[in-house]
């Protein structure tokens, strides 16, 4: 666990943690690590979770698939960021089942902390400040990814592939705070994410280019 010291300090459900309250906390959570490769499952839709993971190493992908086939990009994972957790803290009554909707999988070879919800939210320690401060970086979390979500939401109401692609680029000009900026997906990945076909994506694309809107070589944007 030491050698992932440095992606804990900086993940919200840590913050006003000191390293050794985290460790601490690690050990009385019973929190386990596992590796995988690329291309691995780590969560299916339909199982029943009360663990929150931590991707600290890699690249994974929260996915939605449907009855035919077609499969969607809810979100891009990086090291220090959290999935599952709303499912988890949905779970913490035992007698509940609160199946996932989605899939997650590895697009990297990964390695993810596992944290059992169950225990360390509702584990009866007198005077814990670590769970108190754990508790309100949970609350922080769940409300951010609110935020992402309905943000998403208004890309997909876009009417148009010009639309949605507009609106989502033009907010990550706005939130990396410059014209040229890098986005996680490929083309493919990208046409998921917005719910849109990749061919009328491609062409749509070269339609802003030509029209000068934009330019653009692999997954780096400008918007001129």
């Amino acid at each position: 666990m030491e050698q992932y010291q440095d992606i804990l300090r900086k993940s919200p459900l840590f913050q006003g943690m000191t390293d050794s309250e985290r460790l601490q906390a690690l050990s009385a959570w019973k929190a386990r690590v596992q590796k995988a490769p690329k291309g691995a499952v780590l969560l299916l839709a339909g199982q029943t979770i009360t663990e929150i993971g931590i991707l600290l190493e890699g690249r994974a992908q929260i996915i939605r698939e449907e009855y035919t086939g077609e499969r969607h990009i809810l979100a891009d994972l990086v090291p220090g960021e959290l999935f599952a957790e709303a499912f988890a803290c949905a779970s913490l009554d035992p007698e509940e089942e609160n199946p996932i909707p989605v899939t997650v999988v590895t697009a990297l070879e990964s390695t993810v902390l596992w944290i059992p919800c169950r225990r360390a939210v509702m584990m009866n320690t007198e005077g814990d400040i670590t769970q108190g401060k754990l508790v309100g970086n949970l609350m922080r979390v769940l409300a951010n990814k609110n935020l992402l979500l309905n943000r998403k939401i208004g890309y997909l109401s876009q009417r148009s592939t010009r639309e949605k692609l507009l609106a989502y680029l033009s907010d990550q000009a706005v939130l990396q705070g410059k014209r040229e900026f890098c986005i996680p997906f490929n083309r493919q990945e990208l046409a998921d994410y917005l719910c849109v076909e990749r061919s009328a994506m491609s062409a749509t694309l070269g339609k802003l280019r030509d029209e000068g809107i934009l330019t653009f070589q692999k997954n780096v944007f400008r918007l001129l």
